[in-house]
């Protein structure tokens, strides 16, 4: 019997297998196949540490191509302090027929890129087209991933920065006006000032407080909610939300962990309101933006299909460039 290979991949690997084109079109195509019924993800599995720092499970499976996989992820928020991601993840791919393990990957710039091109696919899908405004709250990871993932569906001019540490945002802008160029950066003193007459809001923060208030909110405007990923985290007013026509990535999800775990769990905000799944909205099952008045909210709450179905295409794309070391990491 021939001894399975598996394929490592590195960080630096990754990073050159994948484009924003190829997330976007597997975030886009991975949510049709959840929706459906052509793929699998069980609930994400906390395990939560002393310290208040936590690790999560996502496993998944989806069915063309053919690809199953898990994540194994962590949120270490002092790790800055020691030198360290604040977030660190492997990915483990496997042959669905014979649950070989295919490749062992570095996860983090899968998970930076999956998260951008999801939001970017919901800014799409809901966001009004004309939209030239940017208001990013949060100037950390995961910031300049969503800038370049929205360049790729909506031609913005003008992106205004707040950030919660002094001169963050500053630096930030600093830094993206090299990468984005035509696009106005600028920091904002206050959240306030940064979202008013944006047309289109991103929230990047671990705030466990309401950060983005009803009234600064322009009608028309797009909300792609991304940085409330865990019980507890909040940063949307309740009363925005009931404004709002809201879609989710995944109901449980969002329930449970996501920008409406803590209005639903203090009776702010009730899941009936849900207006349903972005894969949903982009299968027509539910409409999306109804009038140009609209405030719309995407709650991004992270899937692991998107981690493993963009995993497989860097594996493909690994193996056809013959990149990566592969190992004999089991035997028969």
């Amino acid at each position: 019997m021939r001894t399975p290979q598996t394929l490592i991949l590195t960080a630096r690997e990754v990073r050159r297998l994948i484009d924003w084109p190829m997330a976007i079109g597997s975030a886009r195509a991975t949510l049709l196949q959840l929706t459906r019924g052509r793929a699998a993800m069980p609930p994400k599995l906390y395990l939560t540490l002393p310290s208040g720092d936590d690790f999560r499970a996502m496993p998944a499976r989806v069915a063309a191509p053919a690809a199953c996989g898990i994540k194994w992820v962590n949120v270490h928020a002092r790790n800055p302090r020691r030198g360290l991601p604040t977030v660190m993840a492997v990915i483990v791919l496997n042959d669905p027929a014979t649950g070989a393990p295919l490749a062992v990957m570095d996860g983090v710039w899968i998970t930076k890129v999956r998260t951008a091109a999801a939001a970017a696919v919901a800014a799409q899908a809901l966001s009004r087209r004309e939209s030239r405004r940017v208001a990013l709250i949060g100037c950390g990871a995961q910031a300049d991933a969503q800038l370049f993932a929205l360049r790729q569906v909506r031609r913005f001019t003008e992106v205004r920065v707040w950030g919660h540490a002094p001169g963050e945002a500053a630096r930030f802008c600093a830094r993206m006006r090299r990468q984005l160029p035509g696009v106005a950066l600028a920091p904002a003193a206050t959240v306030q000032a940064a979202v008013a007459q944006a047309d289109l809001i991103i929230t990047l923060t671990p705030s466990r407080r309401p950060l983005v208030r009803a009234g600064w909110v322009a009608p028309g405007t797009h909300i792609n909610a991304i940085g409330a990923d865990a019980p507890g985290k909040q940063e949307l007013d309740p009363a925005l939300l009931r404004r709002a026509v809201v879609v989710v990535d995944d109901r449980a999800q969002s329930i449970h962990a996501g920008e409406l775990n803590m209005p639903i769990a203090r009776g702010q905000y009730q899941p009936a309101c849900i207006r349903g799944t972005l894969g949903d909205v982009l299968i027509r099952r539910r409409a999306g933006r109804c009038s140009l008045r609209e405030i719309t909210i995407f709650d991004s709450t992270g899937l692991a299909v998107h981690d493993v179905a963009l995993a497989a295409e860097a594996y493909r794309r690994a193996s056809r460039r013959r990149m990566g070391r592969r190992v004999p990491l089991v035997t028969p």
